[in-house]
């Protein structure tokens, strides 16, 4: 049996922001599936800080509703971690689009409240990672048009699902764009996920390298792709 047809585990999160060092977790989602079973857990956080309005717009959190609402970030950044590295130590593949945004916030939440990285409750690099992103990227390079969620969904012909930019139905959605990957391209479901996970931190290197020589071209400022995956380089201080 094919790494397709085992366990996996998605995440995602909706945040205050897109800057990893210093926005907050909002809402987040750890789905697991395997076969036809899937099951969900979701968890709703009052951040602790003011969610702009044009987040709060993408995904319909407002500061007044995660304040009455929302559990302390602690608590769920300690629980939604502990999904995550006993999935990983299962031998279960973590799933998430866009995966070095997601878990690089993660990690920059854990140390901000005093908790333990993943990498430090793994006591090794996190591993394995599956990126729809990525793989769409290395696998279809020159295929023109934007590559967000929604996008991969219509590409990959993955039924539209209510609620997109919800963390839970993000998490779905994304392990069936994963799915329709592995299926149209039959290399990536033969590797095994060791494999795959190195051929992702490869692509999504050579993915950056080549966007920012292209920024670099256009006389472009400011810091660029990141070039590691799929947890970004921690910045010493935090706000």
């Amino acid at each position: 049996m094919g790494w397709c047809e085992g366990p996996m585990v998605g995440f995602d999160t909706e945040t205050t922001g897109v800057d990893v060092t210093t926005d907050r977790v909002v809402t987040a989602a750890v789905v697991r599936r395997e076969g036809s079973s899937t099951s969900v857990r979701s968890w709703l956080v009052d951040p602790g800080v003011d969610i702009p309005e044009g987040a709060a717009a993408i995904h319909g959190i407002t500061t007044e509703h995660a304040r009455r609402h929302g559990r302390p970030p602690a608590e769920v950044l300690e629980e939604v971690a502990t999904e995550l590295v006993d999935a990983l130590g299962r031998g279960e593949p973590v799933v998430a689009f866009n995966a070095s945004f997601d878990l690089s916030l993660l990690d920059a939440e854990l140390r901000r409240h005093g908790l333990a990285t993943l990498p430090q409750r793994l006591q090794r690099p996190v591993r394995v990672v599956l990126d729809p992103l990525v793989l769409d990227r290395a696998l279809d390079r020159y295929r023109r048009g934007k590559r967000k969620l929604v996008d991969l969904c219509g590409h990959y012909g993955v039924q539209d699902r209510p609620g997109l930019h919800t963390a839970d139905v993000d998490v779905l959605a994304t392990l069936d764009v994963l799915d329709a990957i592995s299926s149209r391209f039959p290399e990536v479901a033969d590797l095994d996920l060791d494999r795959l996970h190195d051929r992702q931190v490869q692509a999504h290197r050579a993915w950056a390298e080549n966007f920012n020589a292209w920024r670099a071209e256009q006389g472009l400022t400011g810091p660029g792709a990141e070039t590691t995956w799929p947890v970004r380089e921690p910045v010493p201080a935090l706000v």
